[in-house]
């Protein structure tokens, strides 16, 4: 029988956060070939309990990385300093990493890898090794923007972004719910911001996602800009970011101006991004149709709509391009990312 057929040994480190529930749920969904499941956590979650195909799997607290022993292929998602503790342990001892943190996405030896953009980037094999999954804003966007630049090139992005809470996590998730709810009641005074402090996040707007840097952009920013110049494989591509918090809870929205180096119509624009892998084209103004974060959620398509002639430039496109931040921009992916990777096809 092949190791195929008989499945692979998978861990979810940060199986109780949001992305890692997702990944569990994708798991299922795509039916990954999972011989056995190991999930882990912080100790403050370990021993919950996580349905996956009709059983209940325990969670177990991380204290020692040799309690992953013998595990194919591990997911993480339980942030920078965890991954760096542990995940080079894993990798010695022959686990395939997956990491959807920020710890190992620039460094120039680990590939960091969108599927539909940059496969040929993957290990070829299943084996030893570790991959970093991109920041969820810049999957959504070279995912769009990969099939258009093929065709015309580029020469300058400028993005804008509207992003949920999620992409904080679960705590942001529960803190913009329990705002709402005090100022619906007309409890003002008794919204105290912790997240997002000193600001509340409900029905408000923050041009803030991760810390500020001496230039006055922030890491966030910073990281569309880097990370999307080494999917893309382009080092000198020109990209400019302002990345804002909005109270959603799931999807994020970006405004894309590209800058192309040949000309490119809005229609053929849409008819390339039609055949495009993992991206739906939802763009019908005289329908209002356009995607939007509700009806995006749960979906793994990135979506775009409001495509149209950028006069400001001599070869420009506008755009508006949604997706889940839980799914395609975490959690799928990094699944994503296993599947080609088991299957032969990076």
């Amino acid at each position: 029988m092949s190791n195929q057929e008989i499945g692979y040994r998978v861990a979810v480190v940060g199986a109780t956060g949001a992305v890692g529930r997702e990944m569990v749920s994708i798991l299922e969904e795509r039916n990954f070939p999972v011989s056995s499941l190991h999930l882990f956590s912080s100790e403050r979650s370990a021993g919950e309990r996580v349905s996956f195909k009709g059983e209940s799997v325990v969670v177990r607290s991380m204290k020692n990385p040799r309690d992953a022993k013998d595990i194919d292929i591990a997911l993480f998602s339980a942030g920078s300093d965890v991954s760096e503790a542990l995940s080079p342990e894993f990798v010695r001892q022959g686990t395939l990493v997956i990491d959807n943190s920020s710890a190992f996405r620039m460094v120039p030896q680990v590939p960091l890898v969108v599927p539909e953009v940059n496969p040929e980037a993957l290990p070829k094999t299943l084996g030893p090794a570790l991959v970093a999954n991109p920041n969820c804003a810049t999957i959504q966007m070279v995912v769009a923007l990969k099939p258009l630049i093929d065709r015309a090139g580029v020469r300058r992005i400028v993005v804008s972004t509207y992003q949920s809470v999620s992409g904080t996590g679960k705590k942001a998730m529960d803190e913009l719910s329990g705002q709402i709810a005090l100022l619906l009641n007309g409890r003002v005074d008794d919204i105290q911001p912790e997240v997002y402090a000193p600001y509340q996040i409900a029905f408000n707007v923050l041009p803030q996602i991760d810390r500020f840097l001496p230039d006055g952009s922030t890491k966030e920013e910073e990281k569309m800009k880097m990370e999307s110049r080494k999917i893309l494989g382009i080092s000198d591509l020109r990209v400019s970011a302002t990345t804002v918090r909005v109270p959603v809870l799931i999807g994020h929205s970006e405004a894309v101006s590209i800058e192309f180096e040949r000309p490119l119509s809005p229609d053929e624009a849409r008819a390339i991004l039609a055949k495009a892998p993992g991206v739906r084209v939802f763009d019908d103004p005289s329908r209002k149709l356009y995607p939007v974060p509700r009806e995006v959620a749960g979906q793994d398509d990135v979506f775009v709509g409001r495509i149209r002639q950028d006069d400001s430039v001599e070869h420009g496109l506008n755009l508006w391009i949604v997706g889940d931040n839980l799914r395609k921009g975490a959690a799928l992916n990094a699944v994503q990312i296993a599947e080609r990777v088991v299957s032969g096809e990076a």
